[in-house]
Order: C-alpha cells, then structure tokens, then sequence
C-alpha cells in the first residue's frame, strides 16, 4: 500500500491534484454565473459536443485538445445566434444539440476502423493520466478563463441581475452573454480529462449551490464554491486512489455529500 507521503510526491497525482484544482479555482465564479443565469442546459450542450470534437480531431489526425476547443466554442457561437432568433424554444434547440453532437460523435468513432480510443476516459474523465501537456492546456486555458473573468466581473453581473438595466447603463449586453458562453465552452473543453463529457457541468453547478445559501454577496458565494470544489476535487482524488474507483465520478460524488450536508446544516440553523 503507497502511503500518502509517497503518494502526493508522485507525479502522476501531483499533475492530477494541480490540473483538478485550478478547475476547482474557475469553476466557483463561473459555476456561480452559471446557476444565477439557470444556464446549466447551455453547459451540458457545450460538453455533450465536445465528443465531436474529438472524433473530428482523431480522423483528421490533428490535435485532440484544440479539436475540443475550436467544436466547443463552434457550438457555443451557435448556441447564441440561436437563443437571439428564437424560430424554436431554447429548450428544444439545447436538446436537440446536446445528445445529436454526442451520438454522432459517438458513431463517427465506431465507424473508424483506424482510430481505437478509450470512450470510458473522454465521458467519464481520467485525471490521474493527465500528462505535462495537458497540464499545461489546463493550467493556460484556466489563466485565460480567471483573467477574463476578473475583467468582466461587474459586467457579467449587471447582466445576470438585469439585463434591460444592464443595457441602459451602456453594457453591450449580447457581447457579455457571448463572452460568458465562450468561457463555459473554453472551461468544458480542457475539463474532458478530469471528470469527463458527462459530469463536467456537475462541478460547475454543485459547489456553487452548495455555497449559494451562505453567502451573503456574489463574490463571497464564488469564492466559497471554489473552495468547495477544491475540497471536493482534494478528497475525491484520495477516495478514488485508495477505494480504486474512478476519479471524475468519485469527485462529482464528494460534491454532491458537500451539497447535501450543507443544505442541512443551513437548514438547521433557520429552524
């Protein structure tokens, strides 16, 4: 049995725990965004057309990763060209993308005698393989996220509290819903290998509702889901080793316990 000094000086695991983290770091203010905006449709559709990215990437023998980013924010652009001229109900349009983009990206791969990939690894994610390379696409897209993020700040949340409001104060309202798009779809395309197609949005959505009901203003509710994910990714990750299940899913599982003991906790303390 690796002992846990052993284990946190391997490199595998440290690569694990510092890509796991700087998503955990991201997706407190964007999950935050993300729930205030009820956009967690939006995030499924971006990561279920993610797997479309990778077919493309693998049958065209170009890189996996910016295959994932460029088919991500392709949707993402169409997802907001659509929601501006609504001929169908968003609804309608976010499911008819989300599970067409995962099947025919599905079908691709098995119809490509010459590409074998581990679909297991792209859906559910496969952190503790994440190499220097994908340390790196994590930790740069990550930066480029925060960066964006610290930016706009103020921006995204005149526009998340009111729109018409937002507007009438000279905040190009379109551009921000643009911008806030594009950063769940850059976010979703470097999260493949952590928790996968299927549950990135879980850890998106979760620390910040587990953080929603002690908060008292919109900063502190995005730090204290970051560090809700940091805890979940942390503890997650050592479960996962030690109890040899998979990581992305036993991650989403912690989260999930966070959210749940602190639904009660709060509720405990307005009784």
């Amino acid at each position: 049995m690796i002992t846990i000094t052993e284990l946190i000086t391997a490199d595998f695991f440290l690569f694990a725990l510092v890509a796991g983290l700087s998503l955990a770091l991201v997706a407190g203010p964007l999950g935050s965004l993300i729930v205030w905006r009820r956009m967690s449709y939006f995030g499924d559709t971006l990561a279920h057309s993610a797997l479309l990215g990778i077919a493309v990437g693998l049958i065209t023998n170009s890189n996996p990763q910016m295959a994932i980013i460029i088919s991500c924010v392709l949707v993402g652009i169409l997802l907001v060209y659509l929601d501006k001229n609504p001929k169908i109900s968003t609804d309608t349009v976010l499911g008819i993308l989300a599970h067409s983009t995962l099947a025919i990206g599905v079908v691709i791969l098995a119809l490509t005698e010459s590409v074998r990939v581990n679909l297991e690894a792209y859906l559910f994610g496969a952190l503790l393989t994440i190499n220097v390379i994908d340390l790196i696409w994590v930790i740069a897209i990550m930066l480029i996220v925060t960066s964006t993020l610290y930016c706009f700040w103020n921006d995204f949340l005149s526009v998340t509290v009111h729109a018409e409001l937002a507007k009438t104060e000279g905040i190009n309202v379109e551009r921000t819903h643009l911008f806030l798009v594009l950063l769940i779809a850059l976010t979703i395309a470097v999260s493949m290998k952590i928790v996968g197609v299927l549950l990135i949005t879980s850890l998106l959505i979760i620390p910040p509702a587990a953080a929603r009901k002690f908060a008292q203003s919109p900063e502190k509710m995005a730090i204290l889901a970051s560090l809700i994910g940091a805890a979940a990714v942390v503890l997650g990750l050592f479960l996962a080793f030690y109890v040899n299940t998979p990581v992305g899913p036993t991650i989403v599982v912690v989260a999930t316990i966070f959210f749940l003991v602190l639904s009660v906790f709060a509720r405990a303390q307005k009784e």
